[in-house]
């Protein structure tokens, strides 16, 4: 697969995921963590608000991976 189709493909599961953990991520501080004081909740947003990142480096990296000569 070329590098441009690679970063169609990566860009479009990237938007599908971050919309899927978006709710999620919401859901789970608005159902959680409402009651916690604000330095928890300050945690609490934080680490969500980072925590996309970690599954999304493998198909970033993909994404970025030379075309093989040939």
């Amino acid at each position: 697969m070329r590098v441009r189709t690679r970063k169609l493909v990566g860009t479009l599961l990237s938007i599908a995921f971050l919309a899927i953990y978006a709710l999620l991520a919401m859901a789970l501080a608005e159902s959680r963590i409402q009651d916690a004081s604000n330095t928890v909740r300050l945690v609490v947003y934080v680490v969500l608000g980072i925590a996309w990142v970690l599954p999304l480096m493998p198909l970033i990296q993909w994404m970025q991976r030379p075309d093989p000569q040939g």
